[in-house]
C-alpha cells in the first residue's frame, strides 16, 4: 500500500480498536444501570454470532460473574434463543415451569433465576443479540412501561453494535484482496487528490453510483 493507503488503513484500525473497547463498556454499563433501574438480582446481554449461529455472552452486570464472558451457547437455546428468533420481548414470572428455559445452562452460570425479562436487539430488521434483566425483588412484577424503557436500552447497544460492525468490515476491506479492498483502495486514492481532479474523481463515483441504482 502507498503512504495514504497506509494512513487510512492505520486510522481505521485505530477506530475500530477504539469501538470495541468502548462497545465493551457501552455494554457493561447498559446491564449495570438496567440492574440497578429495574433493582434485579442480574442483567446480561447475548450477542448472535452469525456466521457460528451462537449467541455469545458479551456483558453481565455482576462484577463475579466476568469470567463469563465469551460463553457461547446455540442461537436456538433458553429464552435468549427464544427472543432472538421471534424477536420479541417476553416476561417470564416463573421460569421453571417454562420449557423455554434452558435450566443447563443457568447451572453453568452458577446462577439459577426465577423470572426474568428479555428483549431482543433489532437494527433494520436484524436481530443483533438479546438483553435480559434477573429476579426483581419479591413480589414484584415487571410491567409494560419496564419492558418499554429496557427496549431503549437494547436500541442503544443495537446501534453501537452496527456501528462496531461497520468499523470491522472497514478494517477488513483494506486487509483483503478483493473487491472490497479495490474499493477501498479507490478511496484512499481518491482521498489524496485536489481540485479540479477530486472534482472529477467525485463524479465519476456519483455517477457509478447512478447506474448501479437503476439496476
Amino acid at each position: 500500500m502507498s503512504s495514504s493507503d497506509d494512513r487510512l488503513y492505520a486510522a481505521v484500525a485505530a477506530g475500530v480498536l477504539a469501538s470495541e473497547e468502548q462497545f465493551g463498556s457501552l455494554l457493561r454499563s447498559i446491564v449495570e444501570v438496567a440492574r440497578a433501574i429495574f433493582r434485579a438480582r442480574g442483567s446480561s446481554i447475548f450477542l448472535h454470532d452469525e456466521e457460528k449461529d451462537e449467541l455469545v455472552l458479551a456483558a453481565v452486570a455482576d462484577e463475579r460473574e466476568q469470567s463469563l464472558l465469551g460463553m457461547r451457547i446455540p442461537s436456538s437455546t433458553g429464552i435468549a434463543g427464544w427472543v432472538l428468533s421471534a424477536r420479541t420481548p417476553l416476561v417470564i414470572d416463573d421460569l421453571q415451569n417454562d420449557p423455554r428455559f434452558a435450566r443447563g445452562v443457568a447451572e453453568k452460570t452458577g446462577y439459577i433465576p426465577k423470572g426474568l425479562m428479555a428483549v431482543p436487539l433489532l437494527h433494520d430488521e436484524r436481530a443483533l443479540g438479546v438483553l435480559q434483566v434477573l429476579d426483581r425483588p419479591e413480589n414484584s412484577r415487571f410491567s409494560l412501561h419496564e419492558m418499554d424503557l429496557l427496549g431503549l436500552f437494547a436500541n442503544q447497544a443495537a446501534i453501537a453494535l452496527d456501528l462496531l460492525g461497520s468499523a470491522r468490515r472497514a478494517r477488513a476491506a483494506l486487509e483483503g484482496s478483493g473487491d472490497a479492498a479495490t474499493v477501498a483502495r479507490v478511496a484512499a486514492a481518491l482521498d489524496r487528490l485536489e481540485g479540479t481532479r477530486r472534482d472529477a474523481g467525485l463524479a465519476l463515483l456519483r455517477a457509478l453510483e447512478g447506474v448501479l441504482r437503476e439496476q
